[in-house]
């Protein structure tokens, strides 16, 4: 008899939360790449825990229906930069690297979600690019289904090296933004953040296919 398959494994990486001595250093956004970020920059205003709380509901969600899960961070103080939060997902051979972040604007006016998905490089991304793109796809739509959120669509990123260190699909979540004051106030509620994470079990599971 052929062994079944592993259960897909879901990596959900909850945004910032690192601790600011480790936050400060640098790492190459992509591998051989002489550009250097730093490794968090603190994220918006209130930002690190809205993220680690809807990755938690999400967790929580998707072990219901069956998925492994797997979190960079369930807890603050995070001590790696993103290439250590790529090369978590990376090892664990996630179907799906889901990014959890909050957004931030200089104008308070500004609200939605958004979703960001690794940009086509050669040598960095060419071989998630695809699926990355897919997974945003229905990722945003389920998101904004479950929430109403007003839809600011999906964006390509060469710049993110939690991107481009990645080696299994990986996309960004902008749940919101924290700079606006109504959507910051309902990002804080636990309601309005399982009404997130259902959207992103819909969405991770419509693009991972039934446990």
């Amino acid at each position: 008899m052929l062994a079944a398959p592993p259960t897909p494994l879901i990596c959900l990486d909850a945004g910032h939360g690192t601790i600011p001595a480790v936050g400060r250093q640098t790492e190459p956004i992509g591998p051989g790449s002489h550009v250097r970020k730093i490794k968090d920059g603190g994220g918006a205003p209130g930002e690190p825990p809205v993220a680690l709380a809807i990755a938690l509901k999400t967790r929580a969600l998707l072990q219901r229906d069956g998925y492994r899960v797997a979190m960079t961070r369930a807890a603050p103080g995070y001590a790696g930069g993103n290439i250590a939060r790529a090369r978590f997902c990376n090892v664990r051979h996630a179907a799906l690297m889901v990014r959890i972040h909050a957004d931030g604007a200089q104008s308070s006016s500004v609200h939605g979600v958004k979703t960001l998905f690794p940009a086509l490089q050669r040598g960095w991304t060419d071989d998630i690019y695809a699926q990355s793109l897919r997974a945003a796809r229905k990722v945003q739509s389920a998101v904004v289904r479950q929430t109403g959120a007003l839809d600011l669509g999906l964006v390509p990123r060469s710049d993110l090296t939690g991107f481009n260190w990645a080696d299994v699909p990986a996309i960004l979540i902008e749940t919101g933004f924290m700079t606006n004051p109504p959507e910051a106030r309902l990002l804080r509620t636990s309601a309005y953040q399982l009404k997130v994470a259902r959207g992103i079990a819909a969405g991770t599971q419509a693009f991972v296919g039934a446990p």
